[in-house]
């Protein structure tokens, strides 16, 4: 298979590098080479996080260029505008329908984005629009399975199967943190289903 590039944007504290491990993981469990990258910023201060899986036959480098992402997961709306420009031709987007104002917004330093809906749609016009925090608050119970609903609308995504993407989420959810692996896997369950219906 050609090498899948995937970028994952946000703010700190969403669980963007869980996620990307997940599917870094679960791309080594199908056994393919893979390569990952990422940008923690200003995370602890709500500033942009990123993070670049490359899977396929043979990955040479961890770094996506710009204008090559094929799958982009966005945290949030505004971290989609503003990463609009790495989606390749023809690439999906899965988008958060969040928005969290950022601290130069709410302090008064810079103005709010107008119209960010339109100018997210009119920017990728490819996007899945999905409602991970309503999803992870109402029918999951805890809203910090935010990421694990986009996890499993990813999977939606991806060429690999279910048990591939458990399997990871048990690896990777082991020792002190099983006890979170039930409720992150109903997370799970239910963001693959939004996106699959």
């Amino acid at each position: 298979m050609k090498t899948v590039n995937v970028s994952l944007v946000g703010v700190g504290g969403q669980g963007i590098i869980l996620t990307a491990d997940i599917l870094a993981k679960t791309a080594a469990i199908a056994g393919l080479d893979v390569k990952k990258s990422e940008i923690h910023g200003m995370a602890q201060r709500g500033g942009s996080v990123s993070s670049q899986v490359r899977f396929g036959e043979c990955v040479s480098s961890p770094v996506i260029q710009h204008g090559t992402t094929d799958i982009l997961v966005c945290f949030d709306k505004l971290e989609a505008l503003r990463s609009a420009p790495l989606l390749a031709e023809g690439s999906k987007a899965l988008v958060n329908d969040m928005y969290l104002v950022p601290v130069t917004v709410s302090s008064g330093q810079q103005s709010d984005v107008e119209d960010l809906d339109g100018r997210v749609k009119a920017a990728i016009p490819s996007l899945k629009l999905v409602d991970a925090m309503k999803i992870a608050t109402e029918e999951v119970g805890n809203a910090r399975t935010m990421n694990m609903v986009l996890a499993g609308a990813l999977s939606a995504l991806c060429p690999f199967e279910e048990r591939q993407w458990l399997q990871a989420m048990e690896e990777m959810l082991s020792g002190p943190k099983a006890k979170l692996l039930e409720i992150n896997k109903k997370a799970f369950s239910l963001g693959r289903a939004a996106v699959m219906q």
